[in-house]
């Protein structure tokens, strides 16, 4: 796919604009001590975490699945916003980009109500437009009715031209179901058997690199 200079960037938020990896995983490890199971390393949870809890937590916690919802938010919610650290060089990028006259969105798993809480702590309303979250929509990413809300308000039409920035396969999935550009955020370069289904148009080790390139 040829470079193609965004119209509108849609941000994926855990691991892409804010390091979130402590708060998550700590939630998942007591949920899984509260129901019996063994937790999951951090290796193991950064591997595996990829769709809303909505989607994935019926096929891990089966019957179980409602007390698990219940243990995983309130534990997570208990100390979320103590924690929250933006990735280095975040703010900068999104600065940029809004004074480049750059459309810009949140396009998350995470619940709705509590993204939104973490922006708002941040205080980085200001720089997005629309702040998509798991629930928030019929379906969650990488399905592309998200997209339609990303979007929402503006005249931009879903093309090359609006970016999809994240650091999984579900982000870059959910750019290729929308014919959207996608763009890999994280420090590992992609591997030759990864993202089969939808390869990066770019790579970025870090936001500060993706400002750079944009600069």
């Amino acid at each position: 796919m040829t470079f193609s200079s965004p119209k509108a960037v849609v941000f994926d938020w855990d691991n892409t604009l804010i390091d979130s990896w402590v708060s998550i995983h700590h939630a998942l490890s007591v949920t899984f001590e509260e129901m019996g199971m063994v937790p999951w390393t951090l290796e193991e949870a950064k591997d595996r975490v990829r769709a809303s809890a909505r989607e994935s937590f019926p096929l891990i916690f089966g019957d179980k699945v409602d007390a698990a919802t219940k243990i995983f938010y309130d534990t997570y919610e208990a100390s979320h916003l103590d924690v929250l650290t933006p990735l280095p060089h975040a703010k900068e990028l999104l600065e940029f980009l809004v004074s480049k006259g750059i459309y810009l969105s949140i396009v998350s798993n995470k619940k709705g109500y509590i993204l939104r809480k973490e922006v708002s702590k941040l205080g980085w309303d200001k720089f997005f437009q629309n702040i998509i979250g798991a629930n928030d929509a019929e379906k969650d990413k990488p399905d592309p009715v998200v997209m339609d809300l990303a979007l929402r308000g503006s005249d931009i039409p879903l093309d090359e031209h609006v970016w999809f920035v994240g650091d999984t396969d579900v982000d870059l999935q959910c750019a290729c179901n929308c014919a959207c550009y996608p763009v890999l955020i994280r420090p590992e370069r992609p591997k030759v058997e990864e993202f089969i289904e939808c390869k990066p148009a770019l790579h970025f080790k870090s936001c500060g690199e993706m400002k750079t390139f944009l600069s």
